[in-house]
């Protein structure tokens, strides 16, 4: 019987690898069509990279955690089964994803001006815009949540951001970003800063702050940076 057990677990694990790659080779075969292969296993790559920060991250701090799903022209999430106890461990998981997508990015880039192909730095253009995007502080995306160290009330700065991109962009994507946001925004908006259970959860010394939001405009800073390198790398005109 116990061996029955053992064998269903890790027949059930497997299943989860395989729902896992499974999505991942849809979202693959689908960016091919549009993109090119080549370009499609460099974003896939870059996406998977940014997950298994946010993956890794979970896993230090002991939250329960699977793999990540993919949806083609929507992106890519872990599957979070428990909320972090805290905002500085929220922030700690939501900051893994972009710093390690960003080394990734890097890494495209320094291979695609090495020299290297047109289409690797046009996998670097995306990687860096793409974690800049996810900065905005507005949640669910990452930069929400590392920013809720100062206070949830930090996401309205992020609507204008996000309208802005819509006028320069408009991409359905960013209406159903919008759309997941605006009950974050109505929790915002009611935020007690006295209620117990925030005073609990917001808890975090002043210097975890301060480091947490160095650590934050650094990292974007350096995103827009890369991202405006780049496009002028791959734009038509070059």
């Amino acid at each position: 019987m116990i061996k029955l057990l053992l064998l269903a677990l890790s027949g059930a694990k497997l299943g989860k690898l395989f729902a896992s790659g499974g999505t991942m080779l849809i979202s693959l075969v689908v960016y091919a069509f549009v993109f090119g292969w080549r370009y499609a296993a460099g974003f896939i790559a870059l996406l998977f990279a940014h997950e298994m920060g946010h993956y890794l991250a979970a896993r230090q701090r002991g939250l329960a955690v699977g793999l990540p799903t993919f949806i083609p022209f929507v992106g890519a999430w872990i599957d979070l089964k428990e909320q972090p106890r805290d905002v500085e461990t929220e922030a700690y998981v939501a900051f893994a994803g972009p710093l390690v997508g960003t080394v990734a990015a890097i890494a495209c880039y320094l291979a695609a001006d090495d020299g290297g192909p047109r289409w690797l730095m046009a996998v670097a253009y995306s990687g860096f815009f793409l974690n800049l995007f996810n900065l905005l502080p507005l949640a669910p995306l990452d930069g929400g949540r590392i920013t809720a160290v100062l206070s949830p009330r930090i996401w309205f700065a992020g609507v204008p951001l996000l309208g802005a991109m819509f006028l320069w962009q408009p991409n359905p994507m960013l209406l159903l970003i919008a759309l997941i946001a605006a009950p974050q925004l109505v929790k915002a908006w009611k935020y007690d800063p006295k209620a117990a259970e925030n005073q609990r959860y917001y808890a975090i010394s002043p210097r975890r702050r301060f480091e947490y939001l160095a650590l934050y405009f650094g990292l974007a800073a350096y995103l827009a940076f890369m991202a405006y390198r780049t496009h002028s790398l791959v734009s038509p005109d070059r």
